[in-house]
């Protein structure tokens, strides 16, 4: 018989398919959706080569003949939730708490008394689950959250999990369903590990009415796919998997492997994935449903491991497998998960875990040793950083076996303070970069870890193929330029693109009609400001694939100041003349949670009339996340610190689609508009910035420069817009042969001019950068419709690490010049564009606004 039943593949394609798993050729979409088919002898044989290809992967891990799992704790913080899966049995609604003689939320006591209980089993992982956002739908969940000071849910987990770690020495596995990239944040300095299962890909199963996840927002394919990319940006080794049975076909099964797939190529931070069976509950929308059959399962399990390869751990609760250990085994597991002595499967109640003695008698009948693990695997805690937080290293090492990686299983968990790292701000390292770097230059042009730090550079190469060529259109740009004359308000986004697309006659009439609009606007004055830029620490785990500054602690150009170098730089910058600090840093993970506060307060007592202009939209977010303050108390304590204004740079390109080619683990753009309006409404104001010339097209000029206007509008906090760029030369993404090489002239031109049409009237002042440009490039560009020159800096370490040719420092003379080049006069301003205190502009004029050589830097 060659043809198989309704439904069912030909018995060639599953011949073939086999065929291609055996010898390990890589299988496509339609190839595992026949193998997820495989039953009786087809099934024997696709466990056979899955098998294989697991027992590859743990003797490359150094655990041959090992299957791992977790002795852990459920605490069942809250069983409210705002979705409405059919299936669920654990969430339940807030009269039935009460009933049953329950609070909303476990209390802080109830948490830490099960983990207590769990410690003294010898459990070591207390895994928190819950229901998704309950205070959006439930007003007893928002009122209980209220009545005991916490702003959501996340941040009552985030509390309970450091009294779980301080008091019990537990380590805290966080599901709490869906994520923000800003919520991973808040969460990852708490616990070693997070996770929120895929469950399907399947669409159609949570937007039609009747499926499974209709009803429930937080089950979008879509939104779960964007946590788990978020969480790899973030560096959080996770956990998820798939649920089979709930009514999706095999090619949606299929689909759903293939996205994991996807997602840990590009940023191998799935530390595993669950293969978990639907099992039918009584008392649910789907409880007339069949189970998943356990071949079903194996042959899921058995797919998995050949889609997602040897390194990958796969795992299947021993609970839901009805005794069938062999079957599981043979399909390729290598990990059972937790279980836990103490507390049921609150997710399956009905399902009692089996005792670990039991357990590791069944593996043993399959030929497997079992062995404990924590609930972060092996290869993360051999990764360090920056995959574990500095302040869970002494939680985890007291816990883990140094040599394997894996559970001491002799270890008692105790409780150890959960603390900021003990080294603050202590000088390290190659303090005088911002000097050697025109001297001595860059020890290498890349750091040792460019092939990992980054993410998948050939899935990136793919991702950012679209940019790579800019793009160039063929329009009639007469009208468009007519109505930027006549009023550029008015301007519609097709001819806005015409004219970001402009070149020769028509780039020069563009360019001439920004001129025109900059001196009715802000006149004829070139504006500068005396500054003094200090990046306190390179040292950064982000990952930017644009940024040649961020080194890991260990690179030979680290460097880190201490808060007195800090300070003694903004004394020495008072001296000269200048009005501004412009301070920024790596995104250092062992600098404490209030480091940011101690440097503005450190600049403040020892200057008190400096303006502070210092943390990015993405510092921001770390500060506030490291804290557990939200964005706006952050802002509001930074200010009261001593914060004046913040500088709008980490925007890159406002455009997630451009953001995360660029960026591995920096902020997604709703997160940077977020910081940048909260900011204005306290009264910081800000810059703005954009880079260009990389993997981005006009089309996201447009959109940048469209959101930044809507923005001003909005808040009127924007001083002015910095044009960035790109500094290709030792930039990453261009090393890895992704990036164009910065961009023209043509592009210069055009981005200058047009951000003096688009932001008109709300934005008034432009910025050309010399540090990227050059004298003559930054007089173009005040001939194309900028009107500021920016600082005279004093020192400049990020673009000459990027390997800008321009220096470090400019001279009031020299901005002067370039102000002379244009045709134009020159004058001093304040960070606000006010006019500059008498006294400070004798002290600039004397020293012509730089250090002299006869004053030291502080080393």
């Amino acid at each position: 018989m060659t043809d198989a039943q309704p439904g069912r593949p030909t018995e060639n394609a599953m011949r073939r398919a086999l065929k291609r798993a055996r010898d390990g050729v890589a299988l496509d979409t339609a190839e595992a959706a026949v193998l997820l088919q495989a039953r009786g002898e087809q099934l024997r044989d696709l466990s056979a080569s899955a098998a294989r290809v697991r027992d590859a992967g743990l003797e490359a891990a150094g655990r041959p003949g090992v299957i791992t799992y977790s002795r852990k704790v459920f605490i069942p913080l809250t069983r409210l939730c705002r979705d409405r899966c059919h299936y669920c049995t654990f969430v339940t609604v807030p009269g039935k708490l009460r009933r049953e003689g329950h609070g909303m939320y476990l209390s802080p006591d109830e948490v830490v008394e099960v983990a207590r209980q769990g410690a003294a089993l010898g459990c070591k992982e207390a895994l928190f689950t819950l229901g998704d956002r309950p205070e959006d739908r439930w007003p007893e969940a928002r009122e209980w959250l209220d009545a005991h000071g916490y702003d959501d849910t996340l941040a009552y987990v985030r509390a309970m999990a450091i009294r779980v770690l301080e008091e019990t020495g537990l380590l805290p596995h966080l599901n709490p369903g869906v994520m923000s990239w800003t919520d991973l944040q808040r969460l990852k300095p708490v616990a070693p590990s997070l996770g929120m299962m895929l469950e399907t890909t399947a669409t159609r199963l949570w937007s039609e009415p009747g499926g499974p996840h209709h009803g429930s927002p937080d089950k979008e394919p879509a939104v779960r796919l964007r946590v788990l990319e978020d969480a790899g940006r973030s560096n959080v080794p996770f956990t998820t998997g798939v649920l089979i049975g709930i009514g999706e076909s095999y090619e949606e099964r299929a689909d759903a492997l293939f996205q994991l797939r996807r997602i840990q190529r590009q940023y191998q931070s799935i530390q595993e994935v669950i293969v978990q069976n639907f099992r039918a509950k009584p008392d649910t929308a789907m409880r007339a449903m069949p189970d998943a059959e356990l071949e079903e399962l194996a042959a899921c399990i058995a797919v998995a491991r050949h889609v997602l390869g040897p390194a990958a751990r796969i795992q299947a609760p021993p609970n839901l497998v009805d005794s069938e250990y062999a079957l599981i085994v043979g399909a390729g597991i290598d990990d059972w998960g937790g279980v836990s002595p103490l507390t049921p499967d609150h997710v399956n109640p009905e399902r009692p875990w089996p005792h670990i003695d039991q357990l590791a008698e069944r593996t043993r009948e399959s030929g497997f040793e079992l062995r404990e693990r924590l609930t972060v695997y092996p290869e993360f805690i051999a990764r360090g950083e920056p995959w574990l937080d500095p302040r869970l290293l002494p939680h985890v090492r007291a816990l883990a076996d140094p040599e394997t990686g894996l559970a001491r299983e002799d270890a008692l968990p105790k409780g150890l303070p959960w603390q900021e790292p003990d080294e603050g701000f202590t000088a390290s390292g190659r303090t005088d970069l911002h000097r050697t770097i025109d001297t001595e230059g860059r020890t290498g042009d890349r750091r040792a870890d460019f092939d990992a730090v980054y993410g998948d550079w050939e899935a990136l190469r793919e991702q950012a193929a679209p940019g790579m060529v800019p793009q160039r259109i063929d329009s009639d740009v007469r009208e468009a330029l007519a109505q930027a004359a006549d009023d550029p308000t008015r301007l519609s986004d097709d001819q806005a693109l015409a004219l970001l697309h402009a070149d020769g006659p028509a780039l020069d009439a563009l360019c001439s009609i920004a001129d025109d609009l900059r001196r009715a606007t802000v006149g004829d004055d070139v504006t500068y400001i005396v500054t003094r830029n200090i990046n306190f620490t390179n040292v950064c785990y982000t990952g930017c694939r644009f940024c040649a500054f961020a080194q890991r602690r260990t690179d030979a150009d680290a460097y880190t100041l201490s808060l007195d170098q800090v300070a003694d730089r903004a004394a020495q910058a008072w001296e000269v003349g200048a009005t501004e600090v412009c301070m920024q840093g790596g995104i250092h993970p062992d600098l404490p949670g209030t480091a940011y506060f101690d440097i503005a307060r450190a600049v403040r007592e020892r200057v008190p009339g400096m303006h502070v202009h210092a943390f990015s939209p993405m510092e921001v977010v770390n500060g506030a996340s490291r804290t557990g303050l939200s964005i706006r108390d952050w802002l509001t304590a930074a200010k009261e610190a001593g914060l004046d204004s913040i500088p709008g740079t980490a925007a890159e390109i406002l455009d997630d689609e451009v953001r995360w080619v660029l960026t591995k683990g920096k902020l997604p753009a709703a997160d940077w508009i977020e910081v940048v309006k909260t900011a204005h409404e306290l009264g910081l104001r800000s810059s703005s910035t954009m880079m260009y010339g990389h993997v981005d097209q006009p089309r996201h000029w447009l959109g940048h420069l469209r959101t930044l206007a809507a923005i001003q509008q909005e808040t009127g906090g924007f001083t002015e817009f910095v044009t960035l760029p790109f500094i290709h030369t030792n930039a990453p993404v261009y090393l890895a042969g992704i990036a164009r090489p910065g961009p023209t002239t043509r592009d210069n031109r055009a981005v200058t001019a047009m951000a003096r049409v688009l932001l008109h009237p709300h934005m008034t002042n432009i910025q050309t950068s010399w540090v990227k440009l050059g004298a003559e490039g930054a007089a173009e560009m005040l001939r194309s419709g900028a009107n500021d020159l920016g600082g005279t800096l004093m020192e400049e370490t990020i673009s000459r690490m990027a390997g800008s040719r321009y220096g470090s420092y400019r001279s009031i003379e020299d901005l002067r010049a370039i102000a002379t080049l244009a045709g134009r006069p020159a004058r001093p301003r304040t960070t606000l564009y006010g006019e500059v205190p008498a006294e400070r502009v004798a002290a600039a004029e004397a020293s012509d606004g730089h250090l002299p050589e006869l004053l030291p830097l502080a080393d």
